[in-house]
């Protein structure tokens, strides 16, 4: 029998993710050690995805099935608005938690002056795994403020990015503090709702051990990046400025997200007029922003550099480079 209030509720937002979420809502359920519940809010799935969340029949599997389609953020928001845990912490549909991971957490979290904890990940591709951080990297941390943390959250930094950490957060401070997700956001919302979190005045743990293991697929949405992503993004951080308390160094490193984001949409600019063909706009784009050229070193777009080349060849021979 669930106990009136569980350890932890893990959130999961799913859409159409009846491939992967039992996958999920299982690694969830066989935490050791821990009262769990799992609430997964079915975002306007048209797949099987509520039918097999329903067919637990258990208590520490509930079903929130949204009447319109919400994003990440909104499905989020409605299944911590039905959580009861002590603790809140959130599972991607495609992703799973380790056994010990909660016990781990909790052991280090479940402390009057603690509010939230963060691990490390375990990248799973193409059957291969490795860390996302080097433990001895997040050992050095001890606790995560929110300047760190905005700082390590540039686009093509080329460090190690802390944008990917799911944490545990108590739920007494994200309703007293009224956290929510940025419902508006498909990419980078929990990027936003940790920094609210830290922002509110948060104390944040590190546990450097990892206990998240995160699923790296092509065409999964966080792999999927576009121009109207990256604006949506820098739309929501100038309001994070604007309405959230942050002391002098945040601010700083606020500003210079935004900076980087605003080169990333400079760089996915040039590469569209790139992959059009237009040599015109592709000049203007690097003379109003050169920043936006220097990515385009980034081994990740080899093949834009060769559509560059492209542009003085045949068509034919261009859309051999774009496909």
């Amino acid at each position: 029998m669930l106990p009136d209030v569980p350890d932890i509720s893990y959130i999961v937002a799913a859409y159409n993710a009846a491939g992967t979420v039992a996958r999920a809502i299982e690694s969830v359920l066989a935490q050791e050690g821990v009262d769990v519940e799992v609430i997964v809010a079915d975002d306007c799935s048209v797949d099987e995805t509520a039918h097999i969340v329903r067919s637990y029949g258990s208590e520490k599997v509930r079903l929130v099935s949204l009447p319109d389609n919400r994003g990440p953020g909104g499905a989020r928001n409605a299944a911590i608005a039905d959580a009861r845990g002590r603790w809140i912490g959130i599972v991607d549909a495609d992703d799973e938690i380790l056994p010990q991971r909660t016990k781990r957490l909790l052991t280090c979290a479940d402390v009057p002056a603690v509010d939230a904890v963060v691990d490390n990940l375990v990248i799973k591709s193409e059957g291969k795994e490795r860390l996302l951080h080097r433990t001895a990297d997040l050992a050095r941390l001890g606790n995560l403020s929110l300047a760190h943390f905005i700082d390590h959250n540039m686009l093509f930094a080329g460090r190690f990015n802390l944008g990917y950490l799911k944490p545990l957060i108590r739920r007494d401070f994200i309703r007293a503090n009224g956290i929510a997700y940025d419902d508006q956001l498909r990419i980078g919302e929990d990027y936003l709702f940790l920094a609210r979190t830290l922002s509110r005045g948060a104390y944040c743990i590190v546990e450097p051990e990892a206990g998240y293991l995160y699923h790296s697929a092509k065409g999964s949405i966080s792999h999927v990046m576009n121009l109207n992503d990256v604006e949506a993004m820098i739309r929501a951080d100038r309001d994070f400025l604007a309405t959230f308390p942050v002391d002098a160094a945040a601010r700083a490193a606020q500003l210079r997200r935004i900076k980087n984001l605003e080169e990333a949409a400079a760089f996915l600019t040039l590469v569209d007029h790139i992959k059009q063909r237009s040599v015109a706009d592709a000049v203007k784009d690097v003379l109003r922003n050169p920043a936006a050229a220097r990515h385009l070193k980034m081994p990740i777009t080899a093949r834009l550099k060769r559509a560059m080349v492209a542009l003085q060849t045949p068509s034919s021979a261009f859309r051999r480079v774009s496909q």
